[in-house]
């Protein structure tokens, strides 16, 4: 080493203009090396040498890029790739602090002791290196440097209110992410620096910084080596980290370097924490402040001097303790790791059995842990690289091209094309060692251009993800107050500055769902600016709109076209709602007026249109005393009233009053009393609406499908809906009531205590199967009793026609009976009383019981041989009786005879007829009274001498 050379050692706080002095220094030489402690600050510092020297001379070595001129006469390069014996004329160690680091230290602390130039050598760092540096250079100088600007604490500040132009510092991925993620959702967006980033992604995203398109970064503990920004404000997100091994708490000297960042040149920076960081004590703040830290006294330090005679002693040289009472003996590295355990292989130790095998292991050894897996993971990685190097000479061209091809791909999200980048740096590692690979242009050629792809791809997913372009553009025009140029088309759709921000739905700006927190609020102000006149223009056309433009929804809600423009509230009366219109404020009081009195109009005209018969019984003067005040009761219970709260009303009413109501089309049904034209799906699709609202309802239910004689029973629905519905609940469906009033017609002619069985007319009008009618039946009040028979097929029909004719013409008197008999049952059924004769039995004037069956087979032996015997056919009935837990109007009452069980309503047109009901098809049920409107037959003249004869044909009327 030249006696000549300087040594000197410019400590002192960020800010100070070191490493611009360093670089300054070097270009006064003719050749010099400088090694910095990140690829990313590398890069840095060679493309500002360049600018000043050009790339001719200029060479840039890490241990992932290598770009040497062959005139280079200026090396840049990271610490770990800096080139020994070059003899170069300058020399200079950046952040020589990290001496003390536990995972790098030693390799600083190797340069530090070992790396010299011929005529200068600089040792740049924090002040708390001077006493290490002493004790180890005696010769050297010390230079110390104040900060250009000063560094205040300004405590926590909650992300929302961070001031433009500051850095959040996270110290996971994870947590740099959601940080990103919160800032762009609230303030248009970060860029993302990250020590893992390329070279390419992390330029390009300094770049929306520097370039101001985002006002914010969010980055690692990366930004505190070296790199120049332009920032005001450091906030610490955490004040604890991992460091490889554990979690443990930053010491003040390392918040500082990172806080340093802020206040470039002569601008003054602040520095604080927030999110879930703990504000700093007083002490360290203060000491931050004044860079005042504890001296450093122990550099980790690794022997040097290694021995490749044997696996074996090349460990024990890397484990070998430091005599120096200054240097510590560093924590085993993962290059010794990998070593160890590849040592522990049979194979490897086979194939490294002499010094230049040893040397070629320990070189993989080195090959850095990029991916991160697990240690295992990477230590079989590099047992394949050393196996293909020591058996081949390099690494095959189709094994690394198989190991590039499946990386060299772009698509994914920002994890996976981080692990790809990852995985692409291990491979542009191996590219750049020395006769690895067979042809080492091409393959750092084509590992470089897969890092560029891979980094241009995450860099857009970043930008993607984290940046906002539209919203920082917007946030910063409003700031500076520029005017915005916003244009609103023929659809609503509204741009600013070219950019879509939203549409106008009705008359409300409705912004893009993207945005969010501060970018929405700066979308509205914006777009609303270019809306004011379009307001008015929207307006004049709803208000000259037709009625057919506008309906209501089943929540009340007022719809023109597609656009809510209002919704129904609740008025004093249930049948006059009133209406609150959906209008932003920058419309102003005249739009909102506007649209107000046009949806007055519209909702009037509905209920008067669809209630018209409601109104008309309100109006009707002609109505007084009892009827007047039931006509009240219709209208406020909106057209249907369950017979049960009005039962005392409807007894009161005399026949002039009931008739005076039916006038109006009410109809009083056995169960309700009601409508029939308000029963319509459009009257109860507004009915429902309309109740909803005068309940106070915050969800209204839906109206039943229209057409559906029965629907599911909504348990979980209001008191009261199935009625507005027009439906009244039974067990687990509920019933249309006008056909449930048909039913009870028909139910009243049934024997209700005895028991009977459902007619086909009954399930016909019900929709319903047996099974599904007899679970109505019981929610209606009945019981079901069901049961099995034989059942019974009906008879071959023959050609009676010339019988029948034969029995008119014997017997007109039985053929004039039944047809008297006919006019005076029912419509719904005539009852069967006697069984059937055939036509053949008629005709012969015979019983019926005697009369052979027409044309009966006659029966041979192959006929008795063939014929199997069938078994009889089961059947399903059900036999209704009345329950004797009675509600008010929900059946017959227990002291009305049968017949006559069910409670009055409008009496059905035609006379009831009464038909015997029982199990045993159809026959009347054992201890049973039947009933017959049909007078007895007169089989027998009276007798005269029957000393009964008098009353007898007194009672006959004789």
């Amino acid at each position: 080493m030249n006696g000549s050379s300087r040594i000197v050692a410019v400590l002192g706080p960020t800010n100070t203009g070191k490493t611009h002095y360093a670089i300054e220094r070097m270009l006064g030489y003719r050749t010099g090396i400088i090694g910095l402690p990140l690829r990313l600050l590398a890069r840095e510092v060679f493309d500002r040498i360049v600018a000043a020297r050009g790339p001719s001379v200029v060479a840039l070595v890490t241990g992932e890029e290598r770009i040497v001129p062959p005139r280079a006469q200026y090396w840049v390069c990271t610490v770990e790739a800096m080139p020994e014996g070059m003899g170069a004329d300058f020399l200079a160690i950046d952040e020589i602090q990290l001496c003390a680091d536990p995972e790098r230290g030693h390799v600083f602390t190797d340069r530090l002791m070992r790396s010299r130039g011929t005529h200068e050598t600089l040792f740049l760092g924090a002040d708390t290196m001077r006493g290490p540096i002493r004790a180890l250079v005696p010769e050297v100088e010390f230079v110390r440097r104040d900060r250009m600007s000063q560094l205040v604490y300004s405590g926590s500040k909650k992300i929302s209110r961070m001031p433009p132009r500051s850095a959040i510092v996270g110290f996971s991925v994870d947590n740099v992410y959601a940080i990103a993620e919160l800032i762009r959702r609230q303030k248009g967006g970060a860029a993302v620096v990250m020590g893992a980033l390329s070279p390419r992604t992390r330029n390009a995203q300094v770049a929306l910084y520097q370039n101001g398109e985002v006002d914010y970064l969010v980055a690692t503990d990366a930004i505190g080596m070296g790199l120049n920004l332009d920032i005001d404000h450091v906030a610490f997100s955490a004040l604890s980290k991992f460091d490889g091994r554990r979690m443990r708490p930053l010491a003040p000297n390392e918040l500082a370097q990172i806080a340093g960042r802020a206040g470039r040149g002569m601008s003054d920076g602040t520095f604080g924490v927030t999110g879930e960081a703990p504000k700093l004590d007083e002490g360290m703040a203060q000491a931050i402040m004044d860079s005042r830290f504890t001296p450093l006294k122990k550099l980790n330090w690794r022997n040097p001097d290694l021995r490749f005679g044997s696996v074996e002693a090349l460990i024990d040289a890397l484990e070998q303790a430091p005599k120096d009472e200054t240097l510590l003996k560093a924590r085993p590295a993962d290059d010794l790791l990998a070593l160890k355990t590849l040592s522990q292989q049979t194979e490897i130790m086979a194939r490294a059995s002499d010094v230049a095998s040893v040397r070629l292991l320990w070189d993989v050894c080195r090959v850095p842990d990029f991916r991160g897996i697990s240690h295992a993971e990477h230590a079989s990685l590099l047992e394949v690289i050393f196996g293909h190097l020591h058996e081949r000479g390099s690494i095959p061209n189709d094994f690394m091209a198989r190991q590039i091809r499946r990386i060299d791909r772009t698509d994914g999200d920002i994890d996976t094309l981080s692990k790809r980048l990852a995985y692409i740096r291990t491979w542009t590692y191996v590219a750049q060692r020395n006769n690895w690979v067979a042809d080492e242009s091409h393959w750092r050629d084509e590992t470089r251009a897969v890092e560029d792809r891979v980094s241009d791809a995450l860099h857009d997913r970043l930008t993607q993800r984290f940046v906002d372009r539209r919203t920082s553009v917007l946030l910063r025009r409003l700031k500076q107050k520029e005017a915005l140029l916003a244009e609103v088309n023929d659809k609503g759709e509204v741009t600013v500055e070219g950019e879509f921000v939203g549409r106008l739905e009705g008359f409300r700006f409705s912004p893009d769902k993207s945005a969010q927190g501060a970018e929405a609020k700066a979308l509205k102000t914006a777009s609303l600016q270019a809306l004011a006149p379009q307001f008015h223009l929207r307006a004049d056309r709803f208000y000259n709109a037709p009625d057919t433009e506008i309906d209501y929804t089943d929540q009340g809600g007022l719809m023109w076209g597609e656009y809510a423009v209002g919704k129904l509230v609740a008025g004093d009366d249930p049948m006059k709602p009133q209406v609150e219109v959906f209008v932003d404020e920058a419309a102003g009081p005249d739009v909102e007026q506007k649209v107000q009195r046009r949806l007055q109009h519209f909702i009037d005209r509905k209920v008067a249109a669809l209630f018209e018969p409601l109104l008309n019984l309100s109006r009707d003067e002609e109505l007084t005393g009892l009827a007047r005040g039931f006509a009240f009761r219709m209208v406020e219970a909106l057209g249907i009233l369950p017979r049960a709260q009005v039962a005392q009303e409807v007894k009161d009413l005399d026949q002039d009053a009931r008739g005076a109501l039916r006038k109006h089309g009410i109809r009083f049904g056995q169960f309700t009393i009601f409508m029939p034209l308000l029963l319509k799906p459009a009257p109860t699709r507004l009915r429902l609406v309309l109740w909803s609202l005068s309940q106070g309802l915050q969800m209204f239910p839906d109206a039943p499908p229209p057409g559906l004689v029965t629907v599911p029973a909504d348990v979980s629905a209001p008191k009261g809906y199935d009625t507005m519905c027009g439906y009244r609940t039974a067990g687990e469906r509920a019933i249309r009531i006008d056909m449930l009033e048909r039913l009870a017609d028909m139910l009243r002619s049934e024997d209700s205590r005895g028991g009977f069985e459902a007619k086909p007319d009954m399930l016909s009008i019900t929709g319903m199967t047996l099974e599904q009618f007899s679970v109505l039946m019981q929610g209606l009040g009945y019981n079901a009793e069901r049961g099995e028979r034989e059942k019974v097929k009906a008879k071959p029909e023959v050609d009676a026609k010339p019988a029948e004719a034969d029995a008119k013409t014997e017997a007109p008197a039985e053929a004039a009976k039944v047809s008297e008999a006919s006019t005076e049952d029912s419509p719904a059924e005539t009852p069967v009383a006697e069984p059937e004769a055939s036509a053949d039995a008629i005709a012969a004037d015979v019983k019926p019981e005697e009369a052979a069956p027409a044309e009966a087979p006659v029966e041979t032996a192959k006929t008795r041989e063939t014929a199997a015997p069938t078994e009889p056919e089961v059947e399903v009935f059900f036999t209704f009786t009345w329950g004797r837990n009675r509600q008010a109007g929900r059946g017959p009452r227990r002291d009305q005879k049968q017949g006559r069980g069910a409670p009055r309503g409008d009496k059905p047109q035609g006379k009831p007829r009464h038909k015997p009901g029982g199990k045993k098809g159809g026959a009347p049920k054992k201890g049973a009274k039947t009933f017959s409107s049909r007078p007895p037959k007169s089989d027998k003249p009276i007798d005269p001498d029957n000393p009964f004869a008098a009353l007898m044909a007194l009672k006959e009327g004789k």
